[in-house]
């Protein structure tokens, strides 16, 4: 239920490195980092489109042949970003992040140590912190993937923060992270304006309606997550002289 092939199609041997020897499918969030230096092999490549008025530091970068890094975006890194991979005008690709091929960071959307899958899209207005996007995700405009408890405080001796608990059918698992963002299996789709909250894990082909605030936990498989409210229409008087 928790393992990685529970959440994403991992018969493509170049996808499945990146889980190799998860027992939990969040431990995937730890690697990164490494996976980031043995894809960019410590320095910068460029061989796709880099717009001019885009940015890129002088981190380890990876930009595949086909990929666009278009006008007013950001490239912190360390990243690779895959074939036919785009960030649009205006986003922001901070350390960590590996975007793969067909995947989409959009317009005023960012994203840090994060595992974007193949085709896998955060198109607008987005937040993806310590995440992974399974194949073909699509978020709604404005969806975010809170990755910090609002009351995770650090402690005041050693100075860091408690990591994310997840209690599931009675069972807590600790999963070590003080950040976790979500974890979105394939096909998983958002509406406009969902909030994640840290620490979701949401398995494959499943729905989650606009404007919905998602609890942390693990949410079943081709599933409808629906946000339940009513309206009421009431005449309005005007008065005018």
């Amino acid at each position: 239920m928790l393992q990685p092939n529970d959440f994403f199609n991992l018969s493509d041997p170049d996808i499945g490195v990146f889980f190799a020897d998860c027992e939990f499918v969040w431990q995937v969030l730890s690697r990164l980092g490494e996976q980031v230096l043995r894809l960019t092999d410590g320095k910068q490549t460029i061989l796709g489109e880099v717009h001019p008025g885009a940015y890129l530091s002088e981190r380890p970068i990876y930009i595949s042949a086909g990929a666009r890094i278009e006008p007013g975006a950001y490239v912190h890194g360390p990243a690779y970003i895959g074939p036919g991979a785009v960030v649009r005008h205006g986003a922001f690709v901070r350390e960590n992040v590996i975007m793969l091929a067909g995947s989409i960071l959009g317009h005023a959307s960012e994203t840090k140590n994060s595992l974007f899958l193949p085709n896998a899209a955060a198109p607008h207005f987005n937040y993806v912190g310590d995440s992974v996007l399974g194949h073909h995700v699509n978020l709604g405009a404005g969806t975010k993937l809170s990755n910090l408890g609002i009351l995770s405080e650090k402690d005041e001796q050693t100075g860091k923060r408690p990591s994310i608990k997840l209690t599931i059918d009675g069972q807590e698992y600790d999963t070590g992270l003080a950040k976790l963002g979500a974890i979105l299996g394939d096909y998983v789709q958002t509406g406009c304006n969902a909030v994640l909250n840290p620490g979701c894990l949401v398995g494959p082909d499943t729905l989650i309606y606009a404007n919905l605030s998602l609890r942390k936990g693990y949410h079943p498989g081709r599933s409808i997550i629906k946000l339940r409210q009513t309206s009421r229409r009431i005449e309005k008087v005007i008065s005018r002289q």
